[in-house]
């Protein structure tokens, strides 16, 4: 079974809005919590890096 979590920083989010993540087999997993059915993407750790590395740079 897949264990999904989600960030600590999630709690305050705009209408419980975020991302949940998983570790599956040498990639990432990532999909919506609002709607966890509808599948998610698999990414290569590098792959989410930076992605990661993109979101924090535009928050700044």
């Amino acid at each position: 079974m897949i264990q999904w979590r989600k960030s600590s920083r999630s709690e305050g989010s705009r209408n419980g809005a975020c991302v949940e993540l998983a570790g599956l087999s040498g990639f990432v997993g990532v999909r919506d919590s609002k709607d966890p059915d509808a599948g998610h993407l698999t990414l290569a750790p590098e792959t989410f890096a930076a992605l990661l590395a993109r979101v924090k740079n535009a928050r700044a």
